[in-house]
């Protein structure tokens, strides 16, 4: 087993190495299914929650230095839910829906689509962490 495989939620990661043929018949897009229907239901809870943390930690310390990192990073949030929304969820709805009897015959190209779009919307979340954590020091 090669060490540099990627795993999301526990189900091997679309270009990461573990191509079809290393995985037991559709384990990968039937775990890309179950992995969709059960992140769709956390997802809106996490961001809806960071998006009201950061806010309020804005309010609080609007006159205290840092103030402008965490309204910077609550901006950053606020685009990862756009992205979210506007380009992935699109994608998820469709993909968690799949059976390898009914999926479309594009159905990898749709997956690494949204496996791209994921790698930004992280990098934009990791951004706006680390404004916050720059903003406590």
């Amino acid at each position: 087993m090669n060490d540099h495989r990627s795993f999301r939620d526990g189900y091997p990661v679309e270009g990461s190495g573990l191509g079809d043929s290393a995985l037991p018949e559709d384990s990968g897009q039937l775990g890309r299914a179950h992995g969709g229907r059960m992140l769709g239901a956390v997802m809106p809870v996490w961001y809806i929650g960071s998006l009201v943390l950061v806010a309020i930690w804005a309010l609080a310390g609007w006159h205290r230095p840092g103030a402008g990192l965490v309204v910077t990073a609550g901006a950053l949030l606020i685009l990862s839910v756009i992205m979210s929304i506007l380009l992935l969820v699109p994608i998820n709805n469709r993909g968690k829906t799949w059976t390898p009897e009914n999926r479309p015959a594009d159905w990898k190209e749709q997956m690494n689509r949204w496996d791209r779009w994921h790698y930004v919307r992280v990098a934009v979340i990791i951004a706006a962490f680390a404004l916050l954590v720059t903003a406590l020091t």
